[in-house]
């Protein structure tokens, strides 16, 4: 045993990826699914115990094995499904601007007052009726050539009980002629209308839309920002695993019934045409060994390696 090393598994610019820290949320989530008592508890637990890696020359490492529970909450899935979708998101978005290449992007971000556990599922179910309904207001949809859209839920810690900040995160691409005179153009006030109106709120909600540069990499209002933004995670885990145990236990059952059969990112119009042109696979339910990302490729594999979670020492080793 004492000559096992421990699992080092670097990008291709250096940088370590977190394997131990997302098992070790990863467990800390499974045990407080037994003390809730749900029965996929132990499988959870099971979640990427053993890594099976090929590696190249250069020590660059591709996971081509292991086993994933796809729980919603999981911090493990959570971070591969994570990169899955932002690699595809890039791929659908790159494609999209050959196709259009005239199209603009838009990064619209929709939130509603915080609400309860027990009222967080029907207003999550309410949200998705009311986008659906502003795509088919006539100024939206004479504008609009394709949308993707996720949910994020944020946790409020410090009321007596958990409050849950549910939004919705919308990379919209329209036609050029939106931003030509008021018949297309849609200002933030008139967003902000809309949404009301769908939600059918009796206060005026908080909205943001802002246009997106297409050709900046890095910077926040970039096209790549936005995707990330999108693809990110739907809950944080450092929102479902604090030091309060009594109220981590409440928000996770809360967010297990919430989340249930829920998507958390969904396309419309031509940025789904491209996904199934480009036959890519539903992230919700497929694969998380292959991502996809140009970061975990490597040249030819010359050796095979495995890690296994030793649960003494809380680490991966060879």
């Amino acid at each position: 045993m004492a000559d096992r090393k421990v699992l080092v598994d670097r990008s291709q610019s250096g940088k370590v990826r977190p394997w131990r820290e997302h098992k070790l949320e990863n467990l800390q989530y499974g045990d407080y699914l037994q003390m809730l008592h749900y029965k996929k508890a132990h499988r959870v637990k099971e979640c990427g115990e053993v890594l099976r890696f090929v590696e190249d020359k250069n020590g660059h490492k591709k996971l081509a094995q292991t086993w994933f529970c796809h729980s919603r909450l999981c911090p493990l899935c959570n971070w591969r499904r994570s990169m899955k979708q932002s690699n595809q998101l890039t791929q659908i978005l790159t494609e999209a601007v050959k196709q259009r290449k005239t199209g603009r992007f838009l990064f619209l971000t929709l939130t509603v007052k915080n609400t309860t556990g027990d009222l967080l599922k029907s207003e999550l179910r309410q949200m998705g009726r009311a986008i659906a309904k502003i795509f088919q207001y006539k100024k939206v949809a004479k504008n609009l050539l394709g949308y993707v859209r996720s949910t994020e839920v944020t946790i409020n810690h410090e009321a007596d009980q958990p409050m849950y900040h549910h939004h919705m995160h919308v990379l919209l691409f329209m036609k050029s002629s939106y931003f030509t005179g008021t018949d297309n153009y849609i200002s933030q006030a008139e967003w902000t209308g809309y949404w009301q109106r769908a939600m059918k709120l009796a206060y005026v909600p908080v909205v943001n839309v802002e246009a997106v540069k297409p050709n900046v990499k890095r910077q926040k209002n970039s096209l790549l920002a936005s995707a990330q933004e999108t693809a990110k995670y739907q809950v944080k885990s450092k929102d479902i695993l604090t030091n309060n145990q009594e109220q981590d236990l409440q928000v996770i059952d809360d967010l297990e019934q919430a989340l249930a059969g829920s998507r958390q990112i969904s396309y419309g119009g031509l940025l789904k045409e491209i996904r199934k042109q480009l036959q890519l696979e539903d992230v919700e339910n497929g694969d998380l060994i292959n991502t996809d990302s140009d970061d975990q490729q490597v040249d030819q594999a010359v050796c095979e390696i495995v890690a296994k979670w030793d649960y003494q020492r809380k680490n991966y080793f060879i």
